[in-house]
């Protein structure tokens, strides 16, 4: 029911600078930055982090004590419109992706900057449309309800705004520290990023660590418990799986790989060469598996949620003079749907016809409403996006087979049909949690919703442009550098279910893991993703979360000291991602600007003359451990 009582920090006669072009310019830059620090980061571990939080703290930095403005209602114009960035990134690198693949192997041509962009804005701008009218039933009415944990926290963040200033420079240190380091490992290359070591007392065996900052990060951010959870999937995969196939199979030829044997692929390729022909597939069939298992357990509330909504709808609202109850007026939000929906159908840089824009209307609208009220329930970190598009993707394939749309046409049309929906679902979920953290300072919601869109669109323009520049600098999607995992997934689930080319026994196998854990009560996605990517990722996540676990133990004077201690390593922490992302990006320009016979990466790299080797490099990580250490607990020591 509707709490009336409710008063927001703002009241709703109190009218403050909001959409200013101040908070526009701010917004889209923060857009851009955190959804290509997103992108990458996704690419390589498959996980996205929430960019509310970071973007509020920053924009509060500029905004008080740089341009010496003060409207807690601008600073939530700023990460309204910021955290866009994230979710639009989400949407495209989880599927995109296997449009370049394709590409690669010759069945496609490479997807456009106007096709990526296009696909990006029409599931952006549908996701936020499609949340407008469920904001008073779901953000309003249900306040007290649903809790939209990230929301509140950034909420909380911003009323408490005269800390924004120290708040501020740590995420701002984390980013420099994180730039320096990622610029010397990976552009001066002083020493590997990635440090592994095969077992050869335990054939088949191998360990390893990224020595990079944002994993670190991500580690930390998610604690120690989702780590562990990552880290137990890989030590399976690496320690377990990959010895028994060389103790049971060593001799054998198994498909894919069908020109030696799996003795000779170790010996020829490294212990690595197991992991990208074999256990991935594994790791794929649970993965898909958690993702599906995720969705089944929802089915209760994704039915509730549906019929809940569409009485909503039917009954309609006039529209208020309040400014704390305003939207964007329901014709503009239909006439956009309508619109988005003739650009999928008829614009030809987007492969799809009148029956697949059908498709992406019907189950965008679908998932729009299970994101934006799961995300109030169990927050858009634990919201389960990729489950939705594997539901889409499977259907939407079979649909498309059977009505004769078969081979790479199909295909490329089931995969953007995903991505638009992934896009959807992801900035439903962002916006529901924008609203909410709007909802509780005393925003305008008509503001905010034309903030989103702003974000969008700038986010939908820059995507392309990330995309290549990753693609082109890193070898390519599937690479080491650029694992892309949720992409190949979703590009294996299609082409298994247009061509029935899957070394199912592979999969199959992660599908029956992936049931197991889910009966020991293990949650099944996080151990699926650790099974799926190469343990080198998982184990500076582990390091990370087992940071916090320490930090979190120990003894405090209050609960709001430890808050304040943990809050402040996360806000650390998500500088740490961005500064790597963004020098992420910057190296992979440096690789692609042509300098004579090589390339402005090539002739920074320094590392014939000068290189402390694969110690140093664990030397240094330690020493970046050690400083989220410092910045989460300095101001406890000033404190004191």
């Amino acid at each position: 029911m509707e709490n009336k009582e409710f008063q927001p920090y703002v009241p709703a006669d109190k009218v403050m600078p909001e959409f200013t072009v101040v908070s526009i310019v701010l917004g889209a830059i923060l857009a851009i930055v955190f959804g290509g620090a997103n992108a990458y980061l996704g690419l390589r571990v498959g996980m996205t982090v929430s960019a509310s939080i970071p973007a509020a703290v920053i924009s509060m930095g500029i905004i008080r004590k740089i341009l010496h403005r003060d409207s807690i209602l601008e600073n939530n114009m700023v990460q309204t419109i910021g955290s866009a960035g994230e979710s639009v990134a989400a949407g495209a690198i989880f599927t995109l992706p296997a449009l370049f693949m394709w590409a690669k192997e010759g069945l496609c041509a490479t997807p456009s900057l106007i096709e990526i962009g296009l696909i990006a804005l029409c599931g952006g701008v549908l996701g936020t449309l499609m949340m407008i009218p469920l904001r008073s039933a779901l953000i309003v009415k249900e306040h007290g309800t649903l809790a939209y944990p990230e929301g509140q926290a950034c909420a909380e963040v911003l009323i408490a705004g005269e800390e924004g200033g120290a708040k501020a420079s740590t995420v701002f240190s984390g980013l420099g520290i994180a730039a320096v380091y990622k610029f010397v490992t990976d552009g001066l290359k002083i020493f590997p990023s990635e440090i592994t070591y095969d077992i050869s007392a335990y054939k088949g065996a191998g360990v390893g660590i990224d020595v990079l900052p944002a994993l670190a990060g991500v580690g930390y951010i998610c604690g120690a418990k989702v780590s562990s959870y990552l880290f137990a999937g890989g030590v399976l995969g690496w320690l377990v799986i990959m010895p028994l196939m060389v103790l049971f199979g060593g001799e054998s030829v198994l498909f894919p790989v069908t020109d030696m044997t799996i003795n000779e692929l170790v010996a020829q390729n490294g212990v690595s060469a197991l992991w990208s022909n074999y256990l991935r597939y594994i790791g794929a069939g649970a993965v898909a598996c958690g993702g599906v298992l995720s969705l089944i357990k929802s089915l209760p509330l994704i039915v509730r949620t549906f019929r809940d909504s569409m009485k909503a709808y039917g009954k309609g609202r006039t529209a208020s003079s309040l400014r704390t109850e305003q939207d964007i007026p329901m014709p503009f939000v239909l006439l956009g749907v309508l619109v988005i929906a003739v650009v999928l159908w008829l614009f030809p840089a987007i492969p799809l016809n009148f029956f697949t824009a059908l498709i992406v209307i019907i189950f965008g609208f679908f998932f729009a409403t299970v994101s934006s009220r799961m995300v109030g329930l169990i927050g858009s970190s634990n919201n389960p996006v990729s489950g939705m598009v594997i539901a889409t993707l499977l259907i939407s394939t079979m649909l498309l087979k059977s009505t004769g749309s078969t081979g790479i046409e199909g295909m490329t049309a089931a995969i953007v049909i995903g991505g638009v929906i992934c896009v959807i679902a992801a900035i439903a979920g962002d916006t529901s949690q924008d609203l909410k953290t709007g909802f509780l300072v005393g925003a305008t919601p008509k503001k905010q919703q034309m903030g989103e869109i702003i974000g969008v669109v700038v986010s939908s323009i820059a995507i392309g442009g990330i995309l290549y520049l990753l693609s082109m600098a890193w070898g390519g999607y599937g690479s080491n550098d650029l694992p892309a995992p949720q992409a190949i997934l979703m590009k294996m689930i299609v082409e298994g279910v247009m061509g029935g080319n899957l070394p199912w026994n592979l999969v199959f196998a992660g599908v029956f893991i992936a049931i197991v854990i889910e009966i020991l009560g293990i949650p099944v996605l996080p151990f699926s993703i650790g099974l799926y990517l190469p343990i080198y990722l998982s184990v500076p996540m582990m390091l990370g979360g087992a940071l916090r676990w320490v930090l979190e133990k120990r003894k405090y004077a209050s609960d709001k000291e430890k808050n304040n201690v943990v809050q402040s390593g996360v806000l650390y922490s998500s500088g740490l991602i961005a500064g790597e992302g963004i020098v992420g990006i910057l190296l992979a320009v440096f690789a692609v600007i042509p300098m004579g016979a090589s390339n402005v990466g090539e002739f920074i790299n320094i590392s014939g003359i000068f290189s402390i080797g694969q110690i140093g490099g664990l030397i240094v990580f330690a020493l970046l451990l050690v400083t989220i250490y410092l910045f989460a607990t300095k101001d406890q020591k000033k404190s004191k």
